[in-house]
């Protein structure tokens, strides 16, 4: 089966071909018995019939409707639901049912609540750990709008992985992310390594929004610069004629490209190509994490001392 993506004829590398449709079913099964939402449905990701049919997906907690509206993303903006204190579990057994030896923890944007949704990823890890102690997992977290404290909470119960997206260049930042920040996002990655400097760090960068070259390659020293590991780049795709429209496609050489300059300049692990996205083949990581990291939590003397409980923006 192909996936053409929209109406519009794409380039052949931009469509998506996978098999195994009993494996696809079994994981919609799951994820519809356990009614739990993924961002791959959600973000109209187009991996997600490749990832569905081996039975991998992206839990997307904290409900399905967005406090933030960025014009490249599909999640849908509205009023967020009441949290529901049943999500953590019902992750951890489609985890346990899907047999994860990884799996990526994402949300939305929660901007209504005190903490952002911190302790709802950090109830969402201890669940997961207790019935699948052998599954490494990586978390795609938000910025909590600058609270160090919600920060500080989730890098303490010690995600194999953590991620922030950047997701595009400073000079379109605000224009597709007008609800988020550039240095913000930057500093964020930044503070997970002071708080442990253990911890892998992760983040993305959609190509195609109308940066420049020059643009692309000082994002990608700004993040090395804040001590982020892993990195993944993809071509961005319009989801409906209401979002942000694409500027540029990118062939395969020119991903390859930009891998081979992100490897150079120092990024330990790096998944480019028109089709990755975030979260896609994450599991690819788990050769690079060869340090175990200790799962009991620090001694807060452990952790460095901040004068305040907000990133700031210098």
């Amino acid at each position: 089966m192909v996936d053409n993506l929209s109406n519009k004829k794409f380039a052949e590398w931009l469509k998506v071909r996978y098999s195994s449709p009993s494996q696809f079913d079994h994981t919609i099964s799951i994820l519809s018995e356990l009614k739990l939402n993924t961002i791959c449905q959600e973000g109209l990701c187009p991996n997600r019939a490749e990832c569905f049919s081996h039975g991998v997906a992206t839990f997307m907690i904290l409900g399905n409707k967005c406090t933030r509206n960025c014009h490249y993303c599909h999640v849908a903006p509205g009023k967020p639901v009441t949290i529901d204190k049943t999500e953590p579990e019902r992750v951890a057994k489609a985890v346990q049912q899907l047999g994860l030896s990884y799996v990526v923890i994402t949300s939305v944007n929660r901007d209504d609540l005190p903490d952002g949704g911190a302790c709802m990823f950090v109830e969402t890890v201890d669940k997961i750990r207790e019935l699948n102690p052998k599954c490494a997992v990586e978390l795609l977290i938000p910025d909590f709008k600058g609270n160090f404290e919600s920060l500080r909470s989730i890098v303490q119960i010690q995600p194999e992985v953590l991620s922030h997206n950047i997701e595009t260049v400073e000079e379109i930042f605000s224009k597709v992310r007008p609800q988020g920040n550039y240095l913000l996002s930057l500093q964020l990655i930044g503070k997970i390594k002071q708080v442990n400097l253990l911890q892998k760090t992760k983040s993305s960068l959609m190509l195609g929004l109308g940066e420049e070259e020059i643009q692309i390659e000082k994002t990608l020293r700004d993040l090395i610069h804040r001590g982020c590991d892993f990195l993944t780049l993809g071509q961005y795709l319009q989801p409906t004629e209401m979002h942000w429209p694409v500027k540029k496609y990118y062939t395969p050489n020119q991903f390859e490209k930009w891998r081979l300059i992100a490897l150079g300049l120092g990024f330990k692990h790096v998944e480019s190509g028109p089709l990755v996205r975030s979260s896609y083949r994450a599991d690819k990581l788990q050769f690079h994490l060869t340090q175990k990291m200790n799962r009991s939590i620090q001694d807060n003397s452990t952790l460095p001392i901040f004068d305040n409980t907000l990133i700031t923006i210098t």
